[in-house]
């Protein structure tokens, strides 16, 4: 990715300024893991038993949101397997839940139980100056926990931090799970989860209203899909601006990600969820089984899109 400066009507090239170290890329994302990924630091250079030998965790970091571990690794060399590496690190993970959670205690913040974490979901992030074609195709399979970032740092102080996305993935991690014990070991309890899982069960016309909504969604800007096992969200730059569940009765339900008092909302359909827990982020929901007042329902979530753009 070219990255110019605009200086009297004219472009000047932006020079890349590589980092030298893994260390360096490690100090940046630790100090800004809550912006960069949405992310709560646990431990840095986590050490834990494995089946062969000690294995060393880069950033051990815990997502609030889904209740789930991080495990974050850096990379300088492109000669590894982000497959067989990523599967060994969750094999371990979930071979060793109890010292995980200590390390988290350790921390002194919160107190976490072992049946508060949500361990199906689980996950592994490779973050590198640059993956080779061969790591970027190993990653194209639609369940697989396990993501690779791009990190670049120029000249002028900019830094680019993108995730590599899946290209229209249908192949499934089972298919090779045979082949590879840990891959097969680390199924049995981690689930990546798409849009499809929420559409099961759900009646034919709730479907076609999120898909009316999310149409929409995604023509106010840069807007991404993650999907968990509780909602979908829809997020601007990295963060959350509006979850949605699919429910049999109520139709779609939203949750906005503003805090009591931020929202604009004359018709007064939403209910206010501060203080009250909820599946979610925010502290306004709404729910409708008709397109009536999408177009309406749509202002509000453009709300929360702008107060995160």
């Amino acid at each position: 990715m070219a990255m110019y400066n605009l200086k009297n009507g004219r472009i000047e090239v932006v020079k890349e300024t590589a980092f030298k170290l893994e260390a360096d890329i490690q100090s940046l994302v630790e100090t800004n893991l809550s912006d960069m990924l949405g992310l709560d630091f646990v431990k840095s250079q986590f050490t834990v038993s494995g089946s062969v030998q000690p294995l060393r965790i880069d950033t051990l970091a815990f997502d609030p949101k889904i209740k789930a571990f991080v495990i974050i690794e850096y990379k300088q060399g492109r000669s590894f397997s982000v497959v067989d590496q990523g599967y060994a690190y969750l094999a371990v993970m979930l071979n060793n839940k109890a010292d995980f959670i200590l390390e988290y205690n350790d921390r002194g913040k919160t107190i976490l139980k072992r049946n508060q974490v949500d361990w199906s979901q689980s996950r592994v992030i490779f973050i590198s100056q640059s993956f080779t074609s061969y790591q970027k195709e190993a990653i194209n399979l639609k369940d697989l926990p396990i993501a690779l970032w791009e990190i670049k740092r120029y000249g002028n102080g900019a830094i680019h931090f993108e995730e590599i996305r899946k290209l229209s993935a249908t192949e499934s991690i089972k298919t090779i799970s045979k082949a590879n014990s840990a891959v097969g070991v680390v199924n049995k309890e981690v689930v990546v989860y798409s849009e499809q899982d929420h559409f099961e069960g759900i009646p034919p016309s709730f479907i076609e209203l999120y898909e009316e909504l999310k149409e929409k969604v995604l023509e106010l800007g840069e807007v991404e899909i993650k999907v968990n096992k509780h909602y979908i969200s829809f997020t601007s730059k990295g963060s959350n601006f509006v979850d949605v569940q699919l429910l049999n009765r109520e139709g779609v339900r939203i949750v906005l990600n503003l805090a009591k008092g931020k929202l604009n909302d004359p018709y007064k359909l939403t209910r206010d969820l501060s203080g009250v827990g909820h599946l979610g982020n925010g502290d306004y929901a709404c729910s409708f089984k008709t397109s009536e007042k999408l177009d309406y329902i749509v202002t509000l979530v453009k709300q929360a899109y702008l107060a995160k753009a």
